[in-house]
């Protein structure tokens, strides 16, 4: 069995690249500050979420009415469709 040396994601830091950017993290804010740097990425990341989430529900309620404006017009054309062939023919 051959194992290929190529990485399976090139230009994502791997486990020396993150501990040196962890040093440099701890080093710029200190190790005191890291708890609070942490809360405060993770509340934003949570806010992030949730606004994409909220987006993506507005996009599903506007696919929904779009889809049901487009069923209505439909039906009211093969309606109209129906109409004239009734009148054609007699």
């Amino acid at each position: 069995m051959t194992y290929s040396l190529v990485p399976l994601f090139p230009g994502i830091p791997g486990g020396p690249e993150m501990l040196i950017v962890l040093l440099i993290v701890v080093l710029l804010f200190g190790a005191n500050k890291l708890p609070k740097l942490a809360r405060s990425t993770g509340q934003a990341m949570g806010e992030f979420k949730r606004g994409r989430e909220d987006i993506e529900t507005e996009l599903r309620e506007a696919t929904a009415t779009s889809d049901d404006a487009e069923n209505d017009v439909e039906t009211e054309t093969e309606s109209e469709t129906d109409d004239t062939d009734r009148t054609t023919a007699a």
